[in-house]
């Protein structure tokens, strides 16, 4: 009888590990965030990165932040040593480098 709380529990798990774009962010706005990173190099580290790119994509410093997270917690982004991300989807995979 235990069998079916633990099912129930890995099941929920699952569901809450899959990530959602962050709030007030459309998937389009996540699609105009990956041309915008990738038009500065694939890399958002500093003051230099983020303010193009809230520039082309309308979002806010916070949306941009956190849709940077929101791409590591999907695997399309990681997280660089010294702070900040590298895009690693479409135009900024490493094969397409």
């Amino acid at each position: 009888m235990i069998f079916r709380p633990v099912a129930a529990i890995a099941a929920l798990s699952f569901v809450a590990a899959c990530a959602i774009p962050p709030q007030g962010v459309t998937q389009e706005d996540v699609a105009n965030f990956d041309i915008a990173v990738a038009s500065i190099g694939c890399d958002l580290v500093s003051e230099s990165d983020y303010l193009p790119v809230e520039f082309q994509t309308g979002l806010t410093r916070e949306q941009v932040i956190q849709t940077a997270q929101y791409r590591v917690s999907t695997e399309d982004a990681v997280a660089l040593e010294g702070g900040g991300v590298r895009l690693v989807t479409g135009a900024c995979a490493p094969d397409a480098t």
